[in-house]
Order: C-alpha cells, then structure tokens, then sequence
C-alpha cells in the first residue's frame, strides 16, 4: 500500500497541472471501488474549479468550488496519472485507456487525471470542505509526522502505557497519520528498536528518539520520490527510488548494513504484517 512519502510524491506531481484548472466533465466507469462512489459524482463534479490541493494522512484532498472536496485514497494498487491530448496532426500525448481506468477527470485545459486501480480498494468521496477534520473518514487520524504537533512530549505522552508492541503502535493511524510497513520497519532499524518490544517497557529516551528519526526518514523518502515498491508509481509513471536505500525491508537473510555487523535480517510476522530487523542492532 502507498504510504505518506508515495501519497505525498503523487501530490506534488499532480498540483501542478490541477490549481486553478477547471473540470470539464468527469467520466464514472463503475459503481464503486472499496466503497460506492456519491450519488451523481459525475454531474456534481461538471464544472468545477479546482482551488488547493494538500494531503491528510495517505488521503489526495482536492478543495473544489462550492464548498466540497474530492478525496482520492490510493488503496493497495491505486494509481493517478496526468496526460494530455493536443489537438494537431502530428501530436497526440493522450494516455492509452487501461482496463482498470475507473475514474477519469477531463479539465478544461486538455489535461485529464485517471486513477487506476486494479484491485479497486482505492476510494474516491466527496466531502463537505468546511467540516473535512469532522468527518467520519478523516476526524479519528492522528497528528501529521512532519508536523510540529508530532513531537517528543505528544508522542511519549500518548503511548508510554501502552502494553502493545512497537511495530503496532507506529501503525495506528489514531497515534500518527500515514505511517505503514515500510517505514515503521526503517524507522525502528535506525531507533535500534526491536519491533517485537513492548511499549511500556521502552525508556523515555527510546521513545522520544523515534520522533526525529521518523521525520527523517519521511523526508529522505520524500525527497527520493517514494518507493516505487509493487503497484506504485509517481504522477508520471517514473519508478520511485527510496526502496534502493531500505536499511531491513524487504532484505531477509541479507547481512546488516552496519559495517560492524554481520547479522542476517530476519522477517517475522507482526498482526499479519511482515516485519524485517536487525536482531543483533535492534534490542
């Protein structure tokens, strides 16, 4: 599943073409994804400008004209691509349909935005602007990890009891939004966290270490273009980058990148998650 980095790398290839562009028409191809599709998306969406762009959690918001927003979450294969098609004899740069082309944005501009999404766990909703932090999809999500709300004294504070382990708690979206797998494994490598470690066992400093460490690596992945990991890609259809640099994931049986180590990385199953670590590094 796209993480934050992905959702975040998506966003920013997409903005560009999207503010202040207007929507022509929007094209429904099936009734629903993870869940129904609104009533009359397509007629409510004939149109419409496109004021702002940003993100919650692993959420696209798109802010729109009349007071709503178009919320895109990528599910577990869900792509956006841009393409656009040009009038001319001699130039054509429209994308091809694709079987799993569920939802298609024509703007006025010529540019049209097409998720696809194979396995439809993808959702695309439509959401009232004003009353976005209330809803029922967004309200119980946790601070942004690259916000300042994120930090050592909320962290701490909030988890410290806990009698679950580590690897869960990075993974509850009511704790810190858009965290998964992928980067709760890095980030408890270089915190030198076991994964399997009970929270309330952990020291102050142990837990608070986390927080910059998990900033850290959001902006490396960010900055590298996400991870390009099975069904994702950026807005262009470019590979991502960040997954040439895991530390543990995905490496099982491979030796620890510390020079000083030679330990084989295990994988455990954590809830039905893999989890990958250094057992010699990460106590």
């Amino acid at each position: 599943m796209p993480e934050l980095p992905e959702v975040e790398t998506v966003l920013r290839g997409i903005s560009p073409f999207l503010e202040g562009n207007e929507i022509e028409y929007a094209q429904v191809n099936r009734p629903d994804l993870r869940r129904p599709f609104p009533q009359n998306l397509a007629e409510r969406l004939k149109n419409r400008k496109i004021n702002f762009l940003h993100r919650r959690s692993k959420y696209i918001l798109m802010d729109l004209s009349e007071g709503e927003t178009l919320l895109i979450h990528l599910g577990m294969s869900g792509r956006i691509l841009i393409s656009q098609e040009i009038q001319g004899a001699f130039h054509h740069n429209k994308a091809q349909s694709q079987k799993h082309d569920h939802f298609i944005l024509h703007l006025k501009d010529s540019h049209q935005l097409t998720f696809n999404d194979p396995r439809r766990f993808g959702v695309i909703d439509l959401l009232e602007t004003g009353s976005l932090e209330t809803s029922a999809t967004l309200a119980h999500i946790g601070p942004e990890p690259l916000s300042n709300s994120f930090n050592e004294a909320y962290f701490t504070d909030t988890i410290k009891s806990k009698k679950t382990n580590i690897k869960a708690t990075l993974l509850d979206q009511r704790i810190v939004a858009g965290l998964g797998n992928i980067y709760v494994c890095e980030a408890l490598f270089r915190a030198g966290i076991s994964p399997k470690h009970q929270v309330y066992r952990l020291s102050h400093k142990k837990l608070s270490s986390l927080v910059p460490i998990i900033k850290e690596i959001l902006v490396e992945a960010i900055s590298a273009g996400g991870s390009s990991l099975r069904d994702f890609r950026h807005a262009s259809g470019d590979l991502g980058y960040f997954q040439h640099r895991f530390d543990v994931y995905g490496r099982e049986g491979q030796e620890c990148c510390n020079t000083e180590c030679k330990t084989k990385i295990r994988r455990i199953i954590q809830a039905g998650r893999s989890s990958f670590y250094c057992s010699n590094c990460q106590r």
